[in-house]
C-alpha cells in the first residue's frame, strides 16, 4: 500500500476513509482487502490479495472494486484512482467492467550508491539545513502546496497531515534537507530509510522547488544531496517515484543515474453520487 493509504490505515475513521474485507469460507484467513480514501480532490483505492489468493484476482477484485465504488457513491461520488503493482490484462479487464480507463503512470526508478565523483560536485558548496519540528511546518508547507498544487497525494497538506509523518517510526530530521535562499526556503528534499532484504534501501520521498522561484537547476541539486545524505546514513540503493510523463523530472534522475525499476498503473472513473 502506499505512505498514504498505510497512514490513512492506521488512523483511520476520517471522513473518506473505508476498509473492505473479503472473507471466504473455509479459509482462516482474510481473503483479500480494499481501502478508499479521499485525497486532493480524487479518490484513492488499494486492493490487496491474499497470497494464497493471487490467482484468484479475477474473481474477487471486481466484487471488492464494487464494493469501494458503492462508498465512493454513498459519500457523494467523484473522481477515483485505483492503483495497480505491475497491472496486467486481467487489472485491465476488471477495471473496464466497472467503467474504469487507464489513468497515471507511475515509475518506481532506482540506483545504486553512494555518488560518483562526478555527480557528488553538483552538491558541492549547495547549502541545506534540517526540518525542525515544531518551527518550519508552515513555511515549508507554502512550499510544497505551491509547487504540488494538482497533484492527488502529494498537494493539499495541512499541519495536521505533516505532523502525522512527524510521528512516524521512519520519519527523521536529519533526512528531510531545506535549502535556503536569503533565509527563505527554496527547495527541499525529504528522504527516507526502508529495509530491504538487498540490503539499506534510501527513498527520495519528496523533492520540490518553490515555483516562484524557477528551477536553476535547483531540483538536480536538491535530488543529489539526497541522494548523498542517505548513503551516508548506509543506504546501498536509492529509489523515488515520479509520474511516467513528467519528461522534466525524469530527465533529472536520468542524468543522476536513475534507471526504471517496475511502474504502478492508476485506473480512473468518476463515480457519480447515489440518490438522497
Amino acid at each position: 500500500m502506499s505512505d498514504h493509504m498505510w497512514l490513512d490505515l492506521r488512523e483511520g475513521g476520517r471522513r473518506g476513509y473505508a476498509g473492505i474485507i473479503v472473507r471466504e469460507e473455509g479459509h482462516d484467513h482474510i481473503v483479500g482487502y480494499g481501502q478508499v480514501s479521499r485525497g486532493n480532490e480524487s479518490w484513492g483505492l488499494d486492493i490487496v490479495i491474499h497470497p494464497h489468493h493471487r490467482y484468484d484476482m479475477a474473481e474477487i477484485g471486481p466484487r471488492m472494486l464494487e464494493a469501494a465504488v458503492a462508498v465512493v457513491a454513498g459519500d457523494g461520488g467523484g473522481h477515483v484512482h485505483w492503483w495497480v503493482f505491475e497491472a496486467n490484462n486481467v487489472h485491465t479487464e476488471i477495471a473496464r467492467a466497472a467503467g474504469f480507463g487507464p489513468g497515471r503512470r507511475l515509475l518506481q526508478l532506482r540506483r545504486p550508491l553512494p555518488l560518483e565523483p562526478g555527480h557528488l560536485a553538483v552538491v558541492d558548496g549547495f547549502p541545506t539545513e534540517p526540518f525542525v519540528p515544531g518551527t518550519d511546518e508552515e513555511e515549508w508547507l507554502a512550499v510544497n502546496n505551491a509547487a504540488f498544487a494538482s497533484h492527488p497525494e502529494q498537494g493539499g497538506w495541512t499541519v495536521e497531515t505533516i505532523r502525522s509523518r512527524e510521528s512516524e517510526d521512519w520519519f527523521d530530521a536529519e533526512g528531510f534537507l531545506l535549502h535556503r535562499i536569503d533565509g527563505v526556503i527554496a527547495g527541499f528534499c525529504w528522504t527516507k530509510m526502508h529495509e530491504d532484504p538487498a540490503g539499506p534501501m534510501g527513498e527520495i520521498y519528496a523533492v520540490a522547488v518553490d515555483p516562484s522561484r524557477g528551477s536553476r537547476g535547483l531540483g538536480t541539486r536538491l535530488v543529489a544531496a539526497g541522494l548523498d545524505h542517505l548513503a551516508r546514513a548506509g543506504a546501498v540503493t536509492a529509489m523515488l517515484h515520479v509520474d511516467a510523463d513528467n519528461g522534466p523530472a525524469i530527465a533529472v534522475y536520468d542524468r543522476l543515474s536513475f534507471r526504471p525499476h517496475h511502474s504502478e498503473r492508476a485506473y480512473v472513473g468518476d463515480i457519480v453520487a447515489a440518490p438522497g
